[in-house]
């Protein structure tokens, strides 16, 4: 989904509030064991932590490029459904015509070919983002306790594909389409029929039904682009090995942090004695701030894998297809109050 303003600096620490408050936990244990029983021989050196935290941040830095992808990827593809609606909708209004029929044809009935048409095509859309909301096993971003006080419920966990396709289509159409495992794809095969029997009735001069046949093609590109991203998740050994190795590094983390500040410390004694004595405290908000950015970073990088799940910085696909039915609508001439409303914004969120 899209984020109308950025986030701002507390909402993203309010957004990771539980792992910072785990992270104060884990330090504040460390270093009081160091002030309390001066275990002073419980260190690890900074060497091997070093290489493992470099190796951590080269993958979340990989992790985070490939998320990045995978949603301009999608932005990319909803936005080519955008545009080739919109070509579909003026082609269909335009190309639909009695120029070559070979019979007379009504205008009122031309009227209502067009407007089939162009419902189904809403029809399809619908489908389409039902399909691409549909819960994935590796989809469990939207189930983490923060992400759901955003409220992040897209429209089709609040209604069925049934009821969002009955207005669309015919019942001859409706049966059709619910018998088939991929409903978007069986509509534009209905697509396709439609426009080769107004060919052959002349209602679509040869030419133009070629290129309407071609944005169709069109269509099944980009839907089968989308269902790609959909099925196919980041490969799960690279999420899951990196989640682990950046909590490897988080818990290793104090063994050789607070020692460092204790060694300080202790330097610092023969100058100041208050300083010295309490200054492996300052371990504390040093250590969380290392860990509170490795776990965000690689947290980013979780939560925008899969970019039809239904959280706070998904793909708006709901908002796309109700602007793009929106647009249709308005230019077959409809009334505004029979054209539905865009869906509502909430927490300035757009699902």
């Amino acid at each position: 989904m899209h984020i109308k303003k950025t986030y701002t600096t507390f909402e993203m620490a309010w957004w990771t509030r539980y792992e910072t408050m785990l992270f104060v936990i884990i330090i504040t244990f460390w270093v009081a064991l160091y002030y309390v029983f001066e275990l002073s021989w419980l260190r690890i050196p900074w060497t091997p932590l070093a290489l493992i935290g470099t190796a951590v941040a080269f993958v979340i830095g990989f992790q985070n490029n490939a998320a990045y992808g995978r949603i301009w990827e999608a932005r990319k593809i909803w936005g080519g459904i955008v545009n080739t609606s919109r070509t579909f909708g003026v082609f269909v209004q335009d190309m639909v015509t009695n120029e070559y029929a070979k019979e007379d044809i009504s205008n009122e009935t031309l009227k209502k070919e067009v407007k089939t048409l162009t419902y189904r095509h809403i029809a399809w859309m619908n489908a389409l983002r039902h399909a691409m909301r549909v819960p994935k096993p590796w989809e469990t971003t939207v189930n983490h306790r923060t992400n759901r006080e955003w409220n992040t419920r897209p429209p089709e966990l609040d209604s069925d594909l049934e009821t969002d396709l009955k207005s669309y289509v015919s019942d001859h159409d409706f049966d059709y389409v619910m018998s088939k495992s991929n409903k978007q794809t069986a509509l534009l095969y209905l697509q396709s029929h439609h426009l080769r029997r107004l060919k052959e009735k002349g209602a679509i001069w040869e030419f133009s039904f070629l290129e309407l046949e071609g944005v169709i093609e069109e269509l099944f590109t980009l839907q089968g682009k989308s269902e790609r991203i959909k099925n196919f998740p980041y490969p799960r050994h690279f999420a899951t090995l990196n989640h682990f190795f950046m909590w490897i590094f988080v818990l290793l983390l104090p063994m050789a942090l607070v020692p460092q500040f204790a060694e300080i410390g202790n330097e610092v004694l023969d100058h100041n004695q208050t300083v010295g004595t309490f200054f492996i405290w300052l371990a504390i908000p040093f250590y969380v701030i290392v860990a509170w950015i490795f776990h965000t970073m690689e947290r980013i990088g979780r939560t925008g894998e899969n970019p039809f799940e239904g959280t706070a910085n998904d793909v708006p696909i709901s908002t796309i297809s109700r602007g793009i039915e929106i647009d249709l609508r308005q230019n077959l001439g409809e009334p505004k109050d029979e054209i539905p409303k865009q869906f509502e914004v909430k927490h300035d969120t757009q699902f």
